[in-house]
Formats: C-alpha cells, sequence, structure tokens
C-alpha cells in the first residue's frame, strides 16, 4: 500500500493563498482514490476535497467551494490541494488520505498521512 507525506503548509495573511502537496509512495497510486482533511483545535477531523482514480470527478466541502482545487498528477504519485482566499477559519491541520474503494467524503479512508498545519492570521 501507498505511505502519504503533506507538504506546504506554513503560515499565510487572510485572503493569501497556499498549496498543499501530498506525495504517494509505491506504484500503485492511480488505482486510490484520493482526499483532503482537516482538523482544527478542539474540532472534529473534517472532509474538505476528494478526487477519484484518474481526476475525473472530485469533491469538496461547501465551505471551500470555489476557493479550494484538488487535482492529482498520477505520473508523479501527488495529489495537490490549490487553497485561495484563506480565511482564518481555514486554519487547521490538514491531512490527505487514500482509500482504493473510492472518494469519499466521509473518514473512511484506510491511509492517512501526517498532516501538515496550516495557520491564517487576521
Amino acid at each position: 500500500q501507498v505511505q502519504l507525506v503533506e507538504s506546504g503548509g506554513g503560515l499565510v495573511q487572510a485572503g493569501g493563498s497556499l498549496t498543499l502537496s501530498c506525495a504517494a509512495s509505491g506504484r500503485t497510486f492511480s488505482t486510490y482514490a484520493m482526499g483532503w482533511f482537516r482538523q482544527a483545535p478542539g474540532k472534529e477531523r473534517e472532509f474538505v476535497a476528494a478526487i477519484d482514480w484518474n481526476g475525473s470527478s472530485t469533491y469538496y466541502a461547501y465551505s471551500v467551494k470555489g476557493r479550494f482545487t484538488i487535482s492529482r498528477d498520477n505520473a508523479k504519485n501527488t495529489v495537490t490541494l490549490e487553497m485561495s482566499g484563506l480565511k482564518p477559519e481555514d486554519t487547521a491541520v490538514y491531512y490527505c488520505a487514500a482509500d482504493v474503494r473510492g472518494p469519499s467524503i466521509t473518514l473512511d479512508y484506510n491511509i492517512w498521512g501526517q498532516g501538515t498545519q496550516v495557520t491564517v492570521s487576521s
């Protein structure tokens, strides 16, 4: 199975942009649907975006739709989350996740990365 490593987090001002990347090890990346989730302090982990195996279908949480874009490059074993129009409420640890069963807006993914911190200052 793949292993996932997120990168690209950091501190950004409100209204700014940030791009997160998730690098997957292994040769079977294209067989996994991918998702991005986030968890703010004291809150439950929540769905952000998901993408199917070849990138033909994407899904977004209402709170980020129109501001965030998920994409993948199966040749490079990466999935990317482009974030713009960032708000202080987007502050969280962002996790990427993988599952062969397909994209889901629930936490039902069997592989998770360690997360990367995104902080949006007001």
